[in-house]
């Protein structure tokens, strides 16, 4: 047998091991495999993982892309991962900045109690380092990553522009999914609740995953917090003082926060537009990355040419000056 020949066969077996390793580790661990699999998508994106020191800890960030920068926030229990549908495309007209929430991912603390101070001290942080330290942001954020955007503009409104919240936002919510299911049915039923019903749903060994990883990650550790110590960061009634524009995207389908929600913060904020993506649930960002970013364009068009007119202005002005 020829020398060639010996190095095709060794490299269709390495394949065809490689790719039983693969499904033997996603049926085992199949949160974790596509958590994996949406991380490395940033990274064919074209975007940079950095590590940003904190006083809790490392954090982690994507980032890259021209333009303005656009911050973007996942949810409880997700990580940065979550955008990888929507990035490419962004990128192209803005610098993104994608974080690992605190906790989240592969961003410190590794174990021990989440509060949302701890993620809100962190976001500060990572937003407070260079080369974006002084440049104006917009934040998106979807579900605790709206709320975390929220908290971070009313604490740092010099630094923040425009807000788009996705089915989410700082003001109480009353739900009867449990985002800690017990067991595969309670799984079931929450998933149900945050996909549209076209949405094919998951096999019974993700339920079974996604039962271990809801009761022992993120999500655990930020209700181990207390509901107390999240009252502690609610904005109701204390949003008619917000004077920048907000948008709300929300899911028509979406029944853990549900359009009732997206209304009743609407009419607490004074400059907000709210925009509807149809046959989509709680994150549009993975059911539907297709209108979630031509709906976001269409807002940040807008932004753009606010920016760019300000940008002009004052440019003019100094050139009057001198």
């Amino acid at each position: 047998m020829g020398l060639a020949i010996k190095i095709v066969l060794l490299l269709v077996f390495a394949a065809v091991t490689a790719l039983i390793v693969f499904f033997i580790l996603f049926f085992l661990r199949p949160v974790a495999t596509m958590f994996w699999l949406r991380r490395s998508a940033l990274r064919r994106a074209g975007l940079r993982k950095t590590k940003v020191t904190t006083t809790v800890g490392e954090q982690i960030v994507w980032h890259g892309g021209n333009g303005p920068w656009l911050v973007l926030l996942h949810g409880a229990g997700d990580q940065a991962g979550t955008w990888n549908k929507v990035a490419p495309e962004l990128k192209r007209h803005f610098q993104l900045l994608i974080p690992d929430l605190a906790g989240h991912g592969e961003s410190d603390p590794a174990a021990g109690v989440l509060s949302l101070g701890t993620l809100l001290a962190a976001l500060e942080q990572v937003l407070d380092a260079t080369p974006w330290r002084d440049a104006p942001l917009v934040l998106v954020g979807n579900s605790l990553g709206a709320w975390m955007a929220m908290l971070y503009t009313q604490k740092c409104p010099q630094r923040v522009t425009r807000v788009i919240l996705i089915d989410g936002g700082p003001i109480k919510s009353v739900s009867e999914i449990s985002i800690m299911p017990k067991d595969r049915e309670e799984a079931r039923r929450a998933l149900d609740a945050v996909l549209d019903p076209s949405t094919p749903r998951r096999p019974n060994f993700v339920l079974d995953d996604l039962v271990r990883v809801s009761n022992t990650g993120p999500i655990s550790r930020l209700l181990a917090a207390g509901e107390e110590d999240m009252s502690k960061y609610l904005l109701d009634d204390k949003l008619a003082s917000f004077q920048l524009p907000v948008d709300l995207v929300w899911g028509a389908s979406d029944r853990l926060v549900p359009l009732d929600y997206a209304r009743k913060l609407q009419s607490q904020l004074p400059h907000c537009t709210l925009t509807v993506i149809e046959r989509c649930g709680h994150g549009p960002q993975l059911e539907r990355p297709q209108e979630l970013t031509r709906v976001l364009l269409q807002i940040l068009a807008s932004e753009s040419s606010r920016a760019s007119a300000t940008a002009q202005s004052v440019s003019t002005q100094s050139g009057e000056n001198s």
